[in-house]
């Protein structure tokens, strides 16, 4: 808890309690094809897909004030005029009381002024493409209320690019008018751009949705005219249509667009008025039909509450798929519940939608995506079965593949950074971890450019362009970056290496080989280890600096990340990788992580790198240009985090896991809230480290490939209940004070209930396992064994006790 919020007793909401939070704490609102982002004060953004190509509301989060525009309802007082907001914004009425409950996938935004109390909540049903406020005010005052009502959006209408880039001539194409038989206000843009990458861009054609706004409650007025309905010289907080009570019934064919809807309601004491306000997105050449289908069905107010009750009973069913119980309260609550669900938006939007990036990225990351199916992949691996597929679309005959890629346009940008092949390989091992599902490497799929493979094709193909990449040390060429995209001029004119590529390229190998004995593919299977011995030979020969790994080499031979260096001495990312990959050997394992806690550790976990450069140096790039202690250039970037605690469960090291994996929660500001700044349930990229006088604030909450390894680290490798070809390991490594702790785990068909009891003491180590009463030999539960599916054949309840020792 802290003095904005705290969490709902059963963790699934979070309660934030006063309105003027240091920064908009938002969430999302989404069926995975409408979508918005709506803040603590009903700010935020919707969109159809794809929040460049096809955005439907405006909004400008670096502007003042913050988070405007949004979804907004304002509420008059006929008897004396006067108006509020009970969101809030935009009218920063001083309410009596305020909450605003961020759900899953649903926002609920309850607050209390002049005896009237608004309950307004938003969501996203699952087979219509538009939201839903379902509002209801209570008249807790002793007179009868005459009120008139105006819901308010402003309209982006397809691309994004008055938002992104300040185009205002793209409005001179905008249109909205009022279909008064059906009671909807519809609007579109008659000229539509989608971004293709930086040299292809379609356009010459409208934007093939229309915008629809509605009510059940009847319209007596509307407007498309933001001019009019704002009026001049005025803004959200005071439309002159508000002020008057009046709006101005206008249509436009050009110009900024809004949607307004009017409406009036009379509410007698203790009695309450319960409508809905209806904003989607219909096919152009339907509009009229479709639109009047979906909002007829919506009025039904019984509908609207047995969708909303169908989302929360769909998202209770995700999330029981894994639950744990450990004596950390705040590790219940993020792997339980925050962190499960916030790997289900990073799924769904990768890094294109969110307050930071608004759209500007305008696609999918190919890397990003490849991470991000390691949390939807347990509740649902049809979603990731149907993402492998898109993406290895994506990947061309000779193994490299697109960047980013634009599903809307079909195309994509190529530029070639050296670690971004290898994700498909990791992304499709996941996978068949999970679900066994081998007839899916069968399954072929095109190149983007000629030919195709089959599944297990592609995985090959990625990891053969890889080896082709390499130099004369056997190691890989740095390109224009790696993971790390603000190391970009190490390795433009191809003769930089980057070791954590190499490291990196270790471990999928390693994976690789193991897949292909489990399939029996002997020759694959030796050719792949024999790389691996290859790669792992020259990491050790080439890049050990004493105590750590160093990062790199540029173009002219000079090594980054050495002790050698004045600045940016050591980097985390080889240090958890010569671990995580297996190319370091126990003692320089143990050393490079010690060197880790020696000289990048914070309160709040590791530095990315230390020393922060101060000055720029052309051939590293980006990264020495970022200002010291935040992003690439000695923050404590989460991402890495999470792969250093996957190490040091790999070393063994319960207690140092953990401690890092404590320091890196969300609710653990280690400064001020108000410093912290955003939100305390969700991962941010990064926080700033004490190299910045702005120590603590983090940035770049919400989409971050961070928070799908920290889900993968506390239920794998810290509980370690984690998935293989052949079954379930149990292999924990937890703080030695933990006496037991148990998790449900869904796998292949079957809930295993798993308790893990700890009498000694132990960080790391099982002694005994029994599952349903029998004892195993070892700590697989391993389903080709025929013991094993005597044991669990008949039901779909296992229990497993296991003993560590």
């Amino acid at each position: 808890m802290n003095k904005y919020g705290k969490f709902s007793k059963d963790r699934k909401e979070f309660i934030i309690t006063r309105p003027d939070t240091p920064a908009p704490w938002v969430n999302y609102l989404s069926n995975g094809r409408y979508n918005g982002l709506i803040s603590h004060t009903a700010g935020g953004f919707s969109f159809y897909r794809s929040p460049k190509d096809s955005r439907i509301t405006r909004w400008r989060y670096n502007s003042l004030p913050a988070d405007r525009p949004g979804r907004y309802l304002y509420i008059r007082d006929e008897k004396d005029g006067h108006f509020w907001s009970p969101t809030w914004q935009p009218t920063f009425t001083r309410l009596d009381s305020y909450e605003c409950r961020h759900g899953l996938y649903y926002t609920r935004i309850r607050s209390l002024y002049r005896g009237l109390h608004h309950d307004l909540l938003y969501f996203v049903p699952e087979n219509d493409d538009l939201e839903i406020w379902h509002v209801r005010l209570q008249n807790q005052s002793e007179r009868t209320l005459h009120l008139k009502l105006f819901a308010f959006v402003e309209l982006c209408l397809g691309h994004a690019l008055v938002d992104l880039i300040n185009q205002p001539n793209d409005q001179h194409f905008n249109e909205v008018f009022f279909d008064s038989h059906n009671r909807i206000l519809f609007a579109s843009k008659r000229y539509w751009v989608r971004y293709g990458g930086p040299t292809v861009k379609q356009a010459n054609e409208a934007w093939d949705r229309y915008v629809f706004f509605s009510s059940s409650l009847t319209i007596e007025g509307w407007d498309g005219s933001k001019n009019l309905f704002i009026g001049r010289w005025r803004s959200e907080e005071n439309p002159i249509a508000v002020e008057k009570g009046q709006c101005f019934n206008s249509e436009i064919t050009s110009g900024d667009a809004v949607g307004a809807l009017q409406m009036g309601v009379v509410i007698e004491p203790e009695k309450t008025a319960n409508f809905v306000i209806l904003l989607g997105v219909v096919p152009r050449e339907q509009r009229r039909e479709k639109a009047a289908e979906i909002v007829n069905k919506y009025r039904d107010l019984s509908m609207v509450n047995y969708e909303f009750d169908k989302l929360r009973d769909d998202w209770n069913e995700y999330l029981n798929h894994v639950q744990v119980q450990t004596p950390d309260d705040d590790m219940n609550t993020m792997l339980n519940v925050w962190n499960q669900y916030q790997t289900s938006v990073t799924f769904r939007f990768s890094r294109d939608a969110s307050y930071y990036h608004g759209g500007l990225l305008f696609g999918r990351g190919y890397r990003d995506s490849c991470q991000d199916i390691m949390g939807p992949v347990i509740p649902r691996p049809r979603w990731v079965k149907e993402r492998i597929l898109e993406m290895s679309r994506y990947q061309f005959a000779d193994g490299s593949t697109f960047h980013l890629y634009y599903p809307l346009s079909d195309s994509g940008e190529r530029t070639g950074h050296s670690d971004t092949p290898l994700w498909l390989p990791l992304a499709i091992m996941v996978y068949l971890k999970e679900t066994g599902d081998f007839n899916f490497l069968n399954q072929k799929t095109s190149f983007y450019d000629s030919g195709e493979a089959t599944i297990l094709e592609h995985l090959f193909k990625a990891i053969d362009y890889s080896l082709s990449q390499l130099t004369d040390r056997y190691l890989p060429k740095f390109g224009p970056g790696d993971w790390n995209d603000t190391l970009d001029y190490l390795g433009r004119q191809g003769k930089g290496e980057s070791v954590w590529v190499a490291m990196f390229l270790a471990f999928i190998l390693r994976e690789t080989a193991e897949l292909c004995e489990y399939l029996k593919l002997d020759e694959k299977q030796t050719h792949y280890r024999k790389e691996y011995e290859k790669v792992k030979q020259s990491i050790n020969k080439h890049c050990w600096d004493g105590a750590w790994y160093i990062r790199g080499t540029n173009d002219k031979g000079k090594v980054i990340g050495s002790s050698k260096n004045k600045e940016g001495k050591i980097f985390l990312n080889v240090q958890s990788w010569a671990v995580i990959s297996g190319v370091a050997d126990d003692d320089r394992a143990r050393k490079c992580m010690d060197s880790v806690r020696e000289h990048l550790d914070t309160p709040k976990g590791p530095k990315i790198l230390h020393p922060a450069y101060t000055k720029i140096d052309p051939a590293i790039g980006l990264a020495t240009r970022c200002v010291p202690g935040k992003k690439e250039n000695g923050a404590v970037f989460t991402h890495p985090v999470s792969w250093a605690i996957l190490a040091e469960c790999l070393l063994g090291r319960g207690e140092r896991a953990f401690q890092i994996y404590k320091q890196s929660m969300p609710m653990n500001p280690v400064i001020d809230i108000d410093r912290y700044e955003v939100e305390p349930y969700v991962y941010a990229e990064y926080v700033t480290s004490p190299d910045h006088p702005t120590y603590g604030q983090a940035s770049h909450s919400w989409l971050t490939g961070s928070s799908t390894w920290m889900l993968r680290d506390g239920i794998d490798y810290i509980l370690g209940i984690r998935p293989t070809y052949n079954g379930l390991i149990i292999d924990p490594c937890i703080p030695a004070d933990w006496s037991s702790y148990s998790v449900v785990r869904k796998f292949r068909g079957k809930t295993y209930y798993i308790r893990v009891k700890n009498p000694q003491g132990k960080t790391k180590g099982v002694k005994r396992i029994s599952v349903n009463g029998q004892k195993i030999d070892g700590n697989l539960i391993d389903l080709r064994n025929e013991q094993i599916t005597r044991l669990i054949e008949g039901s779909d309840r296992v229990e497993v006790l296991a003993e560590m020792g």
